[in-house]
Protein backbone atom coordinates (compact mmCIF):
# COMPACT_ATOMS: atom_id res chain seq x y z
CA UNK A 1 0.00 0.00 0.00
CA UNK A 2 2.02 2.30 -1.16
CA UNK A 3 2.96 5.56 -2.86
CA UNK A 4 5.05 3.42 -5.60
CA UNK A 5 2.29 1.77 -6.24
CA UNK A 6 0.25 5.19 -7.03
CA UNK A 7 2.85 6.32 -9.45
CA UNK A 8 3.19 3.41 -11.07
CA UNK A 9 -0.40 3.06 -11.74
CA UNK A 10 -1.24 6.18 -13.19
CA UNK A 11 2.02 6.27 -15.46
CA UNK A 12 0.81 3.18 -17.20
CA UNK A 13 -3.42 3.86 -16.55
CA UNK A 14 -2.96 8.09 -17.88
CA UNK A 15 -4.92 10.45 -16.24
CA UNK A 16 -7.76 9.03 -13.45
CA UNK A 17 -11.60 9.94 -14.19
CA UNK A 18 -12.20 12.33 -11.69
CA UNK A 19 -15.81 12.94 -12.65
CA UNK A 20 -16.81 11.37 -9.22
CA UNK A 21 -16.51 13.67 -6.40
CA UNK A 22 -16.03 13.33 -2.88
CA UNK A 23 -18.55 12.83 -0.70
CA UNK A 24 -18.74 13.31 3.52
CA UNK A 25 -19.27 10.01 5.39
CA UNK A 26 -22.49 9.38 6.49
CA UNK A 27 -22.19 8.70 10.40
CA UNK A 28 -25.92 7.11 10.32
CA UNK A 29 -24.99 3.78 7.81
CA UNK A 30 -24.97 0.80 10.46
CA UNK A 31 -21.60 -0.13 9.23
CA UNK A 32 -19.80 3.18 10.08
CA UNK A 33 -21.72 3.61 13.52
CA UNK A 34 -21.29 -0.49 14.30
CA UNK A 35 -17.48 0.90 13.64
CA UNK A 36 -17.77 3.68 15.97
CA UNK A 37 -18.98 1.52 19.15
CA UNK A 38 -16.44 -1.08 18.80
CA UNK A 39 -13.01 1.77 19.01
CA UNK A 40 -15.01 3.01 21.59
CA UNK A 41 -15.46 0.18 23.74
CA UNK A 42 -12.53 -1.50 22.56
CA UNK A 43 -10.03 1.14 22.88
CA UNK A 44 -11.20 3.87 25.24
CA UNK A 45 -11.58 6.54 23.21
CA UNK A 46 -14.41 9.02 23.64
CA UNK A 47 -16.95 8.54 21.34
CA UNK A 48 -17.59 12.58 20.46
CA UNK A 49 -14.27 12.87 19.23
CA UNK A 50 -14.13 9.63 17.38
CA UNK A 51 -17.43 10.82 15.49
CA UNK A 52 -16.19 14.49 14.73
CA UNK A 53 -13.41 12.95 13.26
CA UNK A 54 -15.27 10.31 11.54
CA UNK A 55 -17.59 13.50 10.03
CA UNK A 56 -14.54 15.26 8.66
CA UNK A 57 -13.84 12.49 6.47
CA UNK A 58 -14.60 12.41 2.70
CA UNK A 59 -15.21 9.20 0.37
CA UNK A 60 -13.02 9.84 -2.74
CA UNK A 61 -14.08 7.33 -4.99
CA UNK A 62 -11.06 7.64 -7.41
CA UNK A 63 -9.06 5.81 -4.49
CA UNK A 64 -11.56 2.78 -5.64
CA UNK A 65 -10.29 3.12 -9.01
CA UNK A 66 -6.80 2.50 -8.51
CA UNK A 67 -7.35 -0.37 -5.69
CA UNK A 68 -9.24 -2.37 -9.06
CA UNK A 69 -5.99 -1.97 -11.15
CA UNK A 70 -2.66 -1.99 -8.90
CA UNK A 71 0.22 -2.14 -11.23
CA UNK A 72 1.15 -5.81 -9.91
CA UNK A 73 -1.45 -6.99 -11.36
CA UNK A 74 -0.96 -5.26 -14.95
CA UNK A 75 2.63 -4.53 -15.52
CA UNK A 76 5.09 -7.70 -16.28
CA UNK A 77 8.06 -7.95 -14.10
CA UNK A 78 10.56 -5.73 -16.86
CA UNK A 79 8.01 -3.06 -17.28
CA UNK A 80 7.55 -2.78 -13.37
CA UNK A 81 11.16 -2.91 -12.87
CA UNK A 82 11.13 -0.31 -15.65
CA UNK A 83 9.58 2.18 -13.32
CA UNK A 84 11.76 1.94 -9.88
CA UNK A 85 15.12 1.29 -11.22
CA UNK A 86 16.49 3.67 -12.88
CA UNK A 87 19.47 5.93 -13.37
CA UNK A 88 17.70 8.68 -12.17
CA UNK A 89 16.57 6.82 -8.91
CA UNK A 90 19.97 4.89 -8.50
CA UNK A 91 21.79 8.49 -8.82
CA UNK A 92 19.38 10.35 -5.88
CA UNK A 93 19.87 6.85 -3.84
CA UNK A 94 23.70 7.26 -4.39
CA UNK A 95 23.66 11.03 -3.40
CA UNK A 96 21.11 10.43 -0.58
CA UNK A 97 23.75 7.62 1.12
CA UNK A 98 26.18 10.27 0.89
CA UNK A 99 24.16 13.06 2.94
CA UNK A 100 23.39 10.18 5.39
CA UNK A 101 26.37 8.28 5.46
CA UNK A 102 26.28 8.01 9.36
CA UNK A 103 23.26 7.32 10.11
CA UNK A 104 23.34 4.63 7.57
CA UNK A 105 26.19 3.46 9.40
CA UNK A 106 25.28 3.57 12.61
CA UNK A 107 21.71 1.59 12.25
CA UNK A 108 23.77 -0.84 10.13
CA UNK A 109 25.71 -1.82 13.08
CA UNK A 110 22.39 -1.32 15.79
CA UNK A 111 20.10 -3.26 13.47
CA UNK A 112 22.44 -5.69 11.50
CA UNK A 113 20.70 -4.49 8.37
CA UNK A 114 22.33 -3.42 4.99
CA UNK A 115 22.33 0.36 4.77
CA UNK A 116 21.77 -0.19 0.51
CA UNK A 117 18.40 -2.13 1.14
CA UNK A 118 17.18 0.45 3.83
CA UNK A 119 18.08 3.12 1.31
CA UNK A 120 16.42 1.48 -1.71
CA UNK A 121 13.31 0.72 -0.03
CA UNK A 122 13.01 4.57 0.16
CA UNK A 123 14.25 4.88 -3.08
CA UNK A 124 10.89 2.90 -4.07
CA UNK A 125 8.19 4.36 -1.37
CA UNK A 126 8.94 7.98 -2.05
CA UNK A 127 11.90 9.16 -4.43
CA UNK A 128 13.43 9.12 -0.96
CA UNK A 129 10.73 11.36 0.16
CA UNK A 130 9.94 13.38 -2.38
CA UNK A 131 6.33 11.73 -3.55
CA UNK A 132 4.88 10.72 -0.24
CA UNK A 133 1.12 10.80 -1.71
CA UNK A 134 -1.55 13.96 -1.33
CA UNK A 135 -4.48 12.20 -0.13
CA UNK A 136 -5.46 12.76 3.51
CA UNK A 137 -4.99 10.12 5.15
CA UNK A 138 -8.21 10.08 7.15
CA UNK A 139 -10.23 10.00 3.63
CA UNK A 140 -8.47 7.07 2.18
CA UNK A 141 -8.97 4.91 5.50
CA UNK A 142 -12.51 5.67 5.25
CA UNK A 143 -13.22 5.30 1.74
CA UNK A 144 -11.45 1.97 1.82
CA UNK A 145 -12.49 1.13 5.45
CA UNK A 146 -16.64 1.50 4.67
CA UNK A 147 -16.39 1.80 0.86
CA UNK A 148 -14.06 -1.35 -0.42
CA UNK A 149 -15.67 -4.67 0.74
CA UNK A 150 -12.76 -6.90 -0.88
CA UNK A 151 -10.48 -5.64 1.95
CA UNK A 152 -12.52 -3.84 4.82
CA UNK A 153 -11.41 -5.87 7.59
CA UNK A 154 -8.05 -4.66 7.08
CA UNK A 155 -8.89 -1.63 6.33
CA UNK A 156 -11.23 -0.83 8.98
CA UNK A 157 -8.37 -2.16 11.60
CA UNK A 158 -6.23 0.17 10.43
CA UNK A 159 -8.76 3.02 10.58
CA UNK A 160 -8.98 2.44 14.28
CA UNK A 161 -5.29 1.96 14.64
CA UNK A 162 -5.39 5.48 12.85
CA UNK A 163 -7.29 6.89 15.70
CA UNK A 164 -5.38 5.77 18.34
CA UNK A 165 -2.15 6.91 16.58
CA UNK A 166 -2.78 10.23 16.63
CA UNK A 167 -4.24 10.47 20.02
CA UNK A 168 -0.60 8.69 20.85
CA UNK A 169 1.60 11.11 18.89
CA UNK A 170 -0.19 14.27 19.36
CA UNK A 171 -0.56 14.16 15.26
CA UNK A 172 -3.35 16.41 13.41
CA UNK A 173 -5.76 13.71 11.89
CA UNK A 174 -6.98 16.01 9.54
CA UNK A 175 -3.77 17.49 7.72
CA UNK A 176 -1.60 14.12 7.78
CA UNK A 177 -1.57 13.03 4.03
CA UNK A 178 -0.09 9.80 2.38
CA UNK A 179 -0.76 7.23 -0.44
CA UNK A 180 -4.22 6.39 -1.46
CA UNK A 181 -3.89 3.28 0.69
CA UNK A 182 -3.50 5.27 3.71
CA UNK A 183 0.22 5.11 4.33
CA UNK A 184 2.56 7.88 5.49
CA UNK A 185 5.60 9.39 5.27
CA UNK A 186 8.52 9.15 3.87
CA UNK A 187 8.82 5.24 4.42
CA UNK A 188 4.88 4.65 3.89
CA UNK A 189 4.03 3.34 7.12
CA UNK A 190 0.41 1.84 7.00
CA UNK A 191 -1.26 2.96 10.64
CA UNK A 192 -0.26 -0.71 12.46
CA UNK A 193 3.16 -0.73 11.02
CA UNK A 194 3.73 3.15 12.15
CA UNK A 195 2.35 2.07 16.25
CA UNK A 196 4.49 -1.06 15.99
CA UNK A 197 7.61 -0.03 14.31
CA UNK A 198 8.45 3.56 14.00
CA UNK A 199 11.36 4.06 16.51
CA UNK A 200 12.52 7.72 18.07
CA UNK A 201 16.47 7.05 17.08
CA UNK A 202 17.29 10.53 18.65
CA UNK A 203 15.30 10.68 21.65
CA UNK A 204 13.81 13.73 20.90
CA UNK A 205 10.74 11.96 22.50
CA UNK A 206 8.62 11.89 19.33
CA UNK A 207 8.69 9.67 15.98
CA UNK A 208 8.66 11.27 13.07
CA UNK A 209 8.91 9.72 9.70
CA UNK A 210 7.86 12.75 7.69
CA UNK A 211 10.68 15.14 8.55
CA UNK A 212 13.30 13.38 10.98
CA UNK A 213 15.50 10.97 8.55
CA UNK A 214 17.27 9.43 11.72
CA UNK A 215 13.73 8.35 12.69
CA UNK A 216 12.76 7.74 9.47
CA UNK A 217 15.97 5.46 8.52
CA UNK A 218 15.75 3.78 11.50
CA UNK A 219 11.94 3.17 11.61
CA UNK A 220 13.15 1.12 8.11
CA UNK A 221 15.78 -0.55 9.85
CA UNK A 222 13.90 -1.73 12.59
CA UNK A 223 11.28 -2.75 10.38
CA UNK A 224 12.90 -5.79 8.39
CA UNK A 225 14.88 -7.01 11.57
CA UNK A 226 11.82 -7.56 13.43
CA UNK A 227 10.26 -9.29 10.60
CA UNK A 228 13.59 -11.56 10.68
CA UNK A 229 16.32 -10.46 8.79
CA UNK A 230 19.19 -12.71 8.81
CA UNK A 231 22.47 -10.30 8.99
CA UNK A 232 24.89 -11.42 5.92
CA UNK A 233 21.87 -13.97 4.62
CA UNK A 234 21.02 -14.07 0.69
CA UNK A 235 18.21 -12.56 -0.92
CA UNK A 236 17.83 -13.27 -4.29
CA UNK A 237 19.69 -14.97 -7.31
CA UNK A 238 18.97 -15.55 -10.89
CA UNK A 239 17.92 -19.00 -11.97
CA UNK A 240 17.40 -20.86 -15.11
CA UNK A 241 15.29 -24.08 -15.95
CA UNK A 242 15.12 -26.80 -18.25
CA UNK A 243 12.84 -25.93 -21.52
CA UNK A 244 9.03 -26.05 -20.97
CA UNK A 245 9.01 -26.93 -17.00
CA UNK A 246 6.68 -28.73 -16.25
CA UNK A 247 5.16 -26.78 -13.61
CA UNK A 248 3.30 -23.54 -13.26
CA UNK A 249 4.74 -20.63 -10.84
CA UNK A 250 2.19 -18.63 -8.51
CA UNK A 251 2.76 -14.70 -9.39
CA UNK A 252 1.88 -13.92 -6.22
CA UNK A 253 3.50 -16.45 -4.19
CA UNK A 254 6.24 -14.99 -2.16
CA UNK A 255 6.52 -17.92 0.81
CA UNK A 256 9.13 -20.34 1.40
CA UNK A 257 7.38 -23.12 0.08
CA UNK A 258 10.57 -24.94 -1.62
CA UNK A 259 14.21 -25.89 -1.21
CA UNK A 260 17.19 -25.32 -3.28
CA UNK A 261 17.47 -29.32 -3.43
CA UNK A 262 13.74 -29.39 -4.28
CA UNK A 263 13.55 -27.00 -7.08
CA UNK A 264 17.31 -28.59 -8.54
CA UNK A 265 15.34 -31.65 -8.65
CA UNK A 266 12.93 -30.10 -11.20
CA UNK A 267 15.59 -28.48 -13.18
CA UNK A 268 16.25 -24.98 -11.83
CA UNK A 269 19.96 -24.56 -11.53
CA UNK A 270 20.32 -20.99 -9.23
CA UNK A 271 23.30 -19.01 -9.81
CA UNK A 272 24.00 -18.67 -6.30
CA UNK A 273 25.83 -22.02 -4.51
CA UNK A 274 23.61 -22.97 -1.18
CA UNK A 275 22.91 -25.53 0.66
CA UNK A 276 20.08 -28.33 -0.62
CA UNK A 277 17.65 -27.11 2.56
CA UNK A 278 18.18 -23.44 2.32
CA UNK A 279 14.31 -22.68 1.78
CA UNK A 280 13.32 -21.13 -1.21
CA UNK A 281 10.64 -19.75 -3.80
CA UNK A 282 10.33 -19.77 -7.67
CA UNK A 283 9.70 -16.47 -9.11
CA UNK A 284 8.76 -15.32 -12.84
CA UNK A 285 10.99 -12.34 -13.62
CA UNK A 286 9.95 -12.03 -17.15
CA UNK A 287 11.69 -9.94 -19.94
CA UNK A 288 10.72 -8.27 -23.10
CA UNK A 289 12.22 -11.64 -25.15
CA UNK A 290 10.49 -14.27 -23.08
CA UNK A 291 10.33 -16.12 -19.58
CA UNK A 292 13.23 -15.37 -16.64
CA UNK A 293 13.45 -16.88 -13.03
CA UNK A 294 14.65 -15.71 -10.02
CA UNK A 295 14.80 -17.14 -6.37
CA UNK A 296 14.70 -15.81 -3.59
CA UNK A 297 14.93 -16.65 -0.19
CA UNK A 298 14.58 -15.70 3.82
CA UNK A 299 15.57 -11.94 3.57
CA UNK A 300 13.39 -11.79 -0.11
CA UNK A 301 10.35 -12.72 2.21
CA UNK A 302 11.13 -10.61 4.71
CA UNK A 303 11.09 -7.63 2.54
CA UNK A 304 7.54 -8.79 1.40
CA UNK A 305 6.68 -7.87 4.74
CA UNK A 306 6.77 -4.41 3.80
CA UNK A 307 4.83 -4.76 0.73
CA UNK A 308 3.17 -8.42 -0.01
CA UNK A 309 4.65 -8.66 -3.94
CA UNK A 310 7.43 -10.64 -5.34
CA UNK A 311 8.12 -7.58 -7.94
CA UNK A 312 8.10 -4.95 -5.56
CA UNK A 313 10.79 -6.86 -3.31
CA UNK A 314 12.20 -8.04 -6.89
CA UNK A 315 12.65 -4.46 -7.46
CA UNK A 316 14.01 -3.03 -4.41
CA UNK A 317 16.67 -5.71 -4.36
CA UNK A 318 18.03 -4.63 -8.05
CA UNK A 319 17.89 -1.15 -6.70
CA UNK A 320 19.55 -1.65 -3.73
CA UNK A 321 22.68 -3.72 -5.60
CA UNK A 322 23.06 -0.80 -8.32
CA UNK A 323 23.46 2.12 -5.56
CA UNK A 324 25.65 -0.11 -3.45
CA UNK A 325 27.62 -0.90 -6.29
CA UNK A 326 28.03 3.24 -7.05
CA UNK A 327 28.65 3.71 -3.74
CA UNK A 328 31.43 1.36 -3.81
CA UNK A 329 30.16 -0.91 -1.02
CA UNK A 330 30.32 -4.80 -2.09
CA UNK A 331 26.34 -5.98 -2.39
CA UNK A 332 25.69 -8.95 -0.09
Amino acid sequence: MTAARLLAAAALAGPLALAAQASALDLKRPEVAAFVEEVVSRDNLSRHEVRTLLAAAQSQPQIIDIMNRPIEKVAPWWEYREHFVTAERIAQGVEFWGEHRAALAKLAADYQVPPEYVVAILGVETKYGRITGHYRVLDALATLAFDYPARRSYFRGELEQFLLLVKENRLDPLTLTGSYAGAMGAPQFMPSAYRRYAVDANTDRQRDLWGDWDDILASIANYLKENGWQPGGPVLTEASLDPDPAFQIEPRNVKLNDTVGGLAARGVKLALPLPGDTPAVLLSAEQKDGPAYRVGFHNFYVITRYNASARYAMAVHDLARAIAAQVGGAPP
